[in-house]
């Protein structure tokens, strides 16, 4: 686990432009982003694949890049729509050995700028499209009922599920 690149990003070991953390997950900037705002949602438990990883866990990381995905839809970035896309394994072109989400935001009529993004891959402003992103986060949540758990007003998985 310690050569796991996430699992550094998780430490605070390696770098990376984080928008979420909690106790249980973290969400950062994809340093290779198709789109701007393109975010990676990984568990802090260490789990290579699907088959490593409790269904719990797994429902938690999918269930912070739903809300993510709200949240990017009420920033300044704009979006109309987010692509969530999980790789399981490396026939499914997983390239890191730790599960993790894809939130990628979309427009309407993104088609080749999309296309684009996916042949070339270049950062945008990070520290603007991590602002951006915390304060949609920060609208969803004033948009909400109150009485939901953690930043993202999300329920956090019981604690046995991450062992």
């Amino acid at each position: 686990m310690n050569d796991c690149v996430f699992c550094r990003i998780v430490a605070g070991e390696a770098p990376a432009t984080k928008v979420y953390e909690d106790d249980t997950l973290c969400a950062f900037l994809d340093i290779r982003p198709i789109a701007r705002g393109h975010m990676l949602v990984v568990p802090k438990q260490h789990a290579a694949e699907l088959e490593d990883l409790d269904a719990e866990l797994g429902a938690y990381v999918f269930r912070a890049g739903h809300r993510l995905a709200l949240a990017v839809r009420r920033s300044t970035l704009a979006a109309d729509g987010a692509n969530l896309l999980l790789n399981d394994g490396t026939a499914a072109f997983q390239t890191v050995a730790h599960v993790h989400l894809h939130v990628i935001p979309r427009k309407h009529g993104d088609k080749f700028r999309f296309a684009a993004g996916v042949v070339l891959r270049r950062p945008h402003d990070a520290e603007s499209t991590a602002a951006a992103i915390q304060a949609g986060i920060a609208a969803l949540e004033r948009d909400e009922k109150p009485g939901r758990n953690g930043k993202l007003g999300m329920e956090r998985p019981e604690e046995g599920a991450q062992e």
